[in-house]
């Protein structure tokens, strides 16, 4: 999800990289290049992103790759990426992956142009849908919706069965985003199989990316069922949200929530509203972008704490502290568990689930004083890399250690170096309300359950546009009531209980 401002249009289509960097033979690329092919010696198309993580390490904080005739630049530099975020001179690139999703989501605000006018329309009606009083509002909703995914994983622990992570912070995320927002229920924790809303998001981002994996002009013959199965996906994420609309239309208001204001809120300043098609294009963008990436940085964030059982017990020991015998916590005791917080935050250090985005220059110009580029030139900014610039994060970039964003730590680095959510006007409108969701999910989890990991598994990571680790799993073990803080209260059974996450939605 993201914000605007105007700019003057630059040039558009796609720009490969001699066109706009004059002195691209300064700009190292891999070895072994191919005639026709390029560089794809040693490459996936399943991991290309975490690909170019490895070719970043022995090219540098700028490098370029080549692909079918088309060349990218890609740069992760500490400097390069300050030098970048000036929104003086570059501004939010709409890259070949994000383009690839315009069929779905048009100018809904993560995919649509600087010059389009109605991403800065959107987002002046939705910003104070993420204030904090609206924030405080989404609280009760979350802690419902999370008391869904606790009953699923009691039964777990009571059977002694693995969970599947990733499937069910899925599920988690989408209800809530859905709940929140627009005020609808997809019934995920009832569903065996996943909502077909997940099967057709998951099958629109990974063909986004395929096509960036394959000869422009062989695309239609090479992917002609490819395509017809993507035409099937995106028309049935667009039924599935026209119904959303429809019911809303019909039901009347839910208490100003965003899809109260996508269709009755005017522009504050010039009276505009969004038209129906963008409202469609803004639910879709919200319910995909609202709850991929945050099920992705969960996922990350208890695989690590299950493999640091160390840092799992001082973060539990933070939430029995700050949270005490509530029930259930207040929006204002979630802020207060800043040592969990770091743990998201080094989780996304590591695998930021949205891993990389693009920036365009504005006009001519020298990137870090060494680099010209042309007026419409753009790059890729490698996010993982630039996570882990040794000489930002030191030799032990690599490993998961929360207490890199200690206050004093996070102070002692230079800007621009931490970038999980984008940067600039186009960065994520709705990173406060991931952030909540995800600190107070992380905290119902660890006061609940011990998470026990499987020792065979090992971290493979999946790409879909974004990061999710693959096959995870673990086994989570209901902790003592009492050793825990949390105050028994009595089941319809008349049998005591831990307290629940929040009320059974």
């Amino acid at each position: 999800m993201a914000e605007t401002t105007a700019r003057a249009a630059v040039p558009k289509g796609f720009r490969s990289a001699e066109q706009g960097w004059p002195a691209l033979h300064r700009i190292p690329h891999p070895p072994h290049r191919l005639p026709l092919l390029g560089d794809v010696v040693g490459s996936s198309r399943r991991t290309p992103v975490q690909d170019s993580v490895r070719l970043a390490r022995r090219l540098g904080p700028v490098f370029r790759r080549r692909a079918f005739g088309r060349e990218f630049v890609f740069t992760w530099g500490a400097g390069l990426v300050a030098d970048l975020a000036d929104e003086s001179r570059f501004a939010k690139h709409v890259g070949l992956g994000v383009a690839n999703l315009r069929p779905l989501a048009g100018d809904g605000l993560f995919t649509a142009y600087n010059h389009e006018p109605n991403w800065q329309l959107a987002h002046d009606v939705l910003a104070p849908g993420f204030s904090r009083e609206a924030m405080a509002g989404y609280h009760p909703m979350m802690l419902s919706v999370a008391a869904r995914l606790t009953e699923h994983w009691d039964r777990a622990a009571a059977d002694g069965r693995w969970v599947d992570v990733p499937g069910d912070m899925t599920k988690l995320t989408l209800e809530t985003i859905a709940r929140t927002g627009f005020g609808h229920d997809f019934g995920s924790f009832e569903r065996s199989r996943p909502h077909p809303f997940v099967t057709a998001m998951v099958g629109t981002l990974s063909h986004a990316q395929r096509l960036n994996n394959v000869p422009p002009p062989l695309a239609p013959l090479l992917l002609r069922r490819a395509n017809r199965r993507n035409a099937e996906d995106i028309a049935r994420l667009g039924h599935i949200v026209d119904e959303v609309v429809r019911r809303r239309r019909a039901d009347g208001h839910a208490d100003g929530d965003l899809l109260d204001r996508m269709l009755e809120t005017a522009h504050p300043v010039t009276g505009e509203r969004l038209s129906s098609e963008n409202v469609r294009r803004q639910v879709i963008t919200f319910l995909v972008a609202g709850h991929e990436t945050t099920s992705g940085a969960l996922s990350f964030a208890l695989h690590h704490l299950s493999l640091h059982p160390d840092m799992a017990d001082r973060a539990r020991a933070e939430v029995d502290r700050v949270w005490g015998d509530t029930d259930t916590p207040a929006y204002e005791q979630v802020a207060r568990l800043r040592y969990v917080r770091r743990v998201l935050d080094e989780s996304l250090r590591l695998w930021p689930t949205a891993p990389a985005y693009s920036r365009e220059a504005t006009q001519d110009t020298v990137l870090a004083d060494e680099h010209p580029m042309r007026r419409g030139a753009w790059t890729l900014v490698l996010v993982p890399m630039l996570h882990r610039d040794p000489e930002v994060w030191g030799a032990d970039a690599d490993h998961f250690d929360p207490d890199r964003f200690e206050p004093a730590a996070v102070r002692s680095r230079p800007p621009h170096t931490y970038k999980p959510f984008g940067t600039g006007a186009r960065a994520c409108i709705g990173r406060q309300f991931a952030l909540h969701e995800a600190t107070l999910v992380l905290g119902l989890l660890l006061r609940r359950y011990d998470l026990r990991p499987d020792p065979s598994y090992r971290l493979r990571v999946t790409e879909r546009l974004t990061f999710m680790p693959e096959g995870l799993r673990l086994r989570p073990a209901r902790r003592d009531p009492l050793r825990a803080g949390i105050p028994a209260r009595r089941t319809d059974s008349g049998t005591a209980s831990g307290g629940a996450g929040g009320p059974a939605g």
